[in-house]
């Protein structure tokens, strides 16, 4: 027996020992898995549909002139809304089983779109984090997001441009594979676990690792400022900036913990025990469904909060239903920031620059 040979005989032994102490069968629970997900994707649909095009209608016609914070707020809701648009593929594969009936080409699409949001939505989630911290503590520093120039949007084509090309180092490799029935997979023709490990050692990098340390720094050091601010209405401004924190870890640790210790796995066989490894594979999906509740999350915690949105969303409502006679005189004189009539332009410039920066914390 050559020496291949023994390390192969070896390994299928481990293996079959391996196997063995498995005591725990999922299987079982694989139907309310796939009824659960598709539940969860129904809401995140209906609910983060509503919201994100809500922020988006509200604040899209000052995009121009909006401030840093608020410009990061509507690429956000613009990210969250492409993830969104392609969750009922999502949600008929998840309750197939990963079967996939759309073909090769929207299988590259619509991993391509979800991906994309994976990293921008973090990256915007930290610059606008730092942004409102620079706005409220260095006021004379250089906006990243300007209202006046170029730079602004040289800055979010780069985000944008940056989430592309991380997000194909994956789609590359994705395809439709025919294997008992077509599934949508990750699966390089070589070094697999090499790329997969690469793969997910960037994600957790660029897109978990790096944007929670700006945005719990960031939020640390506005907490700090909010606290000795002599206009604050008491703890509800201090702890609310910590829950920004708080919200972007518990949706995206949990998948990003399930994923590294797969990695590990492949990198090392046998590291964890087979119950451990069934755990694992059950709740990758599970996780991964889960962090898409950012896509709900967001819109309340950076809009709907915030008085300054609410009062524009309800002008902006008010000024687009129909009137007749004396309503057309009401109408013009409620002056909303987003609305097209007269009044004070330094007020609608204030409330403009003051809307939606964090729920108004600090402001």
């Amino acid at each position: 027996m050559s020496a291949h040979e023994h390390n192969d005989t070896l390994m299928d032994n481990n293996y079959t020992l391996w196997f063995i102490h498995c005591t725990i069968d999922l299987d079982a629970a694989g139907d309310y898995r796939r009824i659960a997900l598709f539940l969860l994707y129904l809401f995140i649909f209906m609910v983060g549909l509503l919201e994100n095009g809500l922020v988006i209608w509200v604040n899209w016609r000052r995009r121009h002139s909006a401030n840093g914070v608020l410009f990061c707020i509507i690429n956000v809701s613009l990210s969250d809304l492409m993830v969104i648009m392609i969750l009922p593929f999502l949600m008929m594969e998840v309750t197939m089983d990963q079967v996939w009936l759309w073909g090769r080409f929207l299988c590259k699409v619509t991993n391509l779109v979800y991906t994309v949001n994976f990293y921008s939505s973090s990256f915007f989630l930290a610059f606008m984090t730092a942004e409102r911290y620079l706005s409220l503590t260095r006021p004379s520093f250089p906006a990243f997001f300007p209202v006046v120039g170029r730079r602004r949007w040289v800055l979010c084509g780069g985000l944008w441009v940056l989430s592309l090309l991380l997000a194909l180092l994956e789609n590359i490799h994705m395809d439709l594979l025919e294997w008992d029935e077509p599934g949508c997979y990750m699966m390089p023709e070589q070094n697999f676990i090499e790329w997969f490990a690469a793969v997910s050692f960037l994600s957790l990098i660029f897109q978990f690792l790096g944007p929670a340390a700006v945005i719990i720094t960031c939020n640390v050091l506005i907490a700090r400022a909010v606290r000795t601010a002599p206009d604050v209405q008491g703890r509800r401004d201090v702890w609310l900036v910590h829950v920004y924190s708080l919200v972007f870890v518990m949706c995206w640790l949990p998948y990003h913990l399930v994923s590294f210790l797969t990695i590990i796995d492949e990198i090392g066989p046998f590291v964890f025990n087979c119950n451990t490894m069934e755990v694992l594979f059950f709740s990758y999906s599970v996780t991964k469904s889960l962090s898409l509740f950012h896509c709900v999350a967001n819109p309340i915690l950076y809009n709907f909060l915030s008085k300054s949105f609410r009062d524009n969303l309800i002008n902006t409502v008010v000024n687009h239903l129909p009137r007749e006679g004396t309503g057309n005189q009401l109408g013009a004189g409620t002056n909303a920031p987003n609305g097209g009539g007269g009044g004070d332009p330094g007020k609608q410039r204030k409330l403009s620059n003051a809307s939606t920066s964090q729920s108004d914390v600090g402001s």
